[in-house]
């Protein structure tokens, strides 16, 4: 079964930690310097933070395959899709040695496949060359998203708050 992935870049590590410990009332299952992660079943979640991006926020979102053919079951689903790819291959990323491929969605926020064979001692390797309008310069990151400003309704129930408003 297939797994949800959430990656948020988060400006402090700890503060962070403490906070999604609390929400998902377990502790990361990986934990390094720059970076941790919950192998969450309820919510089916792979969920990771780190420092590494430059700008705070939804870094990119994927689907964690569990074994080759379901990784294999999403490149079929991606070579259905016409938007921009990055096809890695086999790469080391936040701690773990992977297979995957990247895809852009119409909004640009980055979406990664992949299948995780082994834990890696570093969170990724030196910067990789690979090809595509919107590659990063980096194995482990995810291409740079296009910046799509989306309008919302000022005041709307079903909008998450601003910021500034939740403590108010």
């Amino acid at each position: 079964m297939k797994r949800l992935h959430i990656h948020l870049s988060v400006a402090n590590l700890d503060e962070s930690i403490q906070f999604y410990s609390r929400l998902f009332a377990a502790a990361p299952t990986v934990h390094k310097t720059d970076y941790a992660k919950w192998m969450l079943d309820d919510p089916r979640v792979n969920f990771a933070v780190s420092t590494r991006s430059a700008q705070k926020g939804l870094d990119h979102l994927g689907i964690q395959a569990e074994d080759e053919a379901e990784l294999q079951d999403l490149y079929g689903r991606l070579a259905g899709i016409e938007a921009p790819k990055v096809e890695q291959g086999a790469t080391t990323c936040c701690y773990a040695s992977s297979e995957k491929t990247w895809v852009i969605d119409p909004q640009g926020l980055a979406w990664e496949t992949y299948h995780t064979m082994a834990q890696a001692a570093t969170f990724g390797g030196e910067a990789a060359a690979v090809n595509g309008p919107t590659a990063a310069s980096s194995a482990c990151c995810a291409p740079q998203p296009k910046v799509v400003k989306i309008s919302m309704p000022a005041k709307s129930a079903c909008c998450a708050p601003k910021p500034s408003q939740e403590n108010a």
